[in-house]
């Protein structure tokens, strides 16, 4: 059994059988001393003699005196048996042999003891070792699960950091992916707005040498009738040119009342939806409606040199149809109308 307390230093374990051994030597000495006794008394003791009694009989005549019983002899103490030297050397030989019985007894309990003491020893320096052993094997086992634990937790870093990063790349690629989609979107945007920019403005220009051969017809056909009339050196002329612009729109044409660029402008702002640049965009759009307002035709006849905004103000003149009516109830045929940004 190990010691756990330190404050008792290590002893050896007590003899067992030592009382035992002690209790036999003492009746081994107790009976030789008996026999060594009774042996010596016995050889020294002198003989007692024997001791007679003499009675004489005294004759008495005057008085008769019974006749007295005859004594009782002495018992006879029988005398010692002699013993002859050969016992005594048989007694002499069995306390030797008695005594080195005990001397005997007293070292085979004396190497028992010795050897027990030994196998205890064993038996402790082999608990020693073997809880030395466990202690080890138990440090080791801690360590090799402290060393388990720390690369399992090293491993789930590298892996979350490894997530980590494969998650920022996937959000990476989508941001890109989004970015490339709605540059490209842009960019369709951007080609869409420019066809159709180029469009109007072929339509425009389109328009206008219509309204130029138009009015060239109109001059000449005014020319004949002014010469089959017979008039006299006179012409007329009208002019069909753009008025001026106010804030946001400006408006022109034959015949309208001076406060329909503003009824035209009120309208036309109401459907503009713009959320870019402002600074040095005018756009100017020419417009041919139908006496009653229904819209024939709205180019582009001036660009501002931004698509996006040319297809913002020529979406709004569009969700304006029908244009309003002048004073007189009906629709100029054809105007202008410009078109800036509000700041």
């Amino acid at each position: 059994m190990i010691r756990k307390n330190s404050d008792y230093p290590l002893q050896p374990p007590r003899e067992r059988g030592t009382g035992r051994a002690f209790l036999f030597a003492l009746v081994m000495h107790a009976l030789l001393g008996f026999f060594l006794y009774h042996g010596i008394q016995w050889q020294n003791s002198t003989p007692e003699g024997e001791q007679a009694e003499l009675w004489t009989e005294v004759p008495d005549s005057a008085i008769p005196r019974p006749v007295p019983p005859p004594p009782v002899p002495a018992p006879v103490v029988p005398a010692p048996p002699v013993r002859d030297e050969q016992a005594d050397i048989a007694l002499q030989e069995k306390k030797r042999q008695q005594q080195e019985a005990a001397r005997a007894a007293q070292l085979a309990e004396q190497q028992r003891q010795q050897k027990l003491k030994e196998q205890q020893d064993a038996e402790l320096k082999r608990q020693q070792q073997l809880a030395a052993d466990q202690a080890a094997q138990l440090a080791a086992q801690k360590a090799a699960k402290l060393k388990q634990q720390q690369q399992q937790q090293q491993q789930q870093q590298a892996e979350k950091l490894k997530q980590q990063q494969l998650a920022e790349q996937q959000k990476q690629q989508q941001l890109k992916e989004q970015q490339e989609q709605k540059q490209a979107q842009a960019d369709a945007q951007k080609k869409a707005d420019a066809e159709k920019a180029a469009k109007a403005k072929a339509q425009a220009d389109a328009a206008a040498q219509a309204k130029k051969q138009l009015d060239a017809d109109r001059r000449a056909r005014l020319a004949q009738m002014q010469g089959v009339a017979g008039g006299v050196g006179g012409s007329s002329t009208s002019s069909n040119g753009l008025g001026k612009s106010g804030t946001g729109s400006g408006s022109g044409g034959t015949a309208a009342s001076p406060g329909y660029a503003d009824k035209v402008r009120r309208l036309v702002l109401q459907h503009v939806t713009w959320g870019g640049e402002t600074e040095g965009l005018e756009t100017v759009i020419a417009v041919r409606c139908s006496p009653d307002g229904n819209q024939l035709s709205a180019n582009i006849i001036r660009s501002s040199g931004n698509s996006a905004w040319d297809a913002a103000a020529l979406r709004a003149v569009k969700a304006s149809d029908p244009m309003p009516r002048d004073v007189n109830g009906k629709t100029p045929e054809s105007f202008t109308i410009t078109l800036r940004p509000a700041a």
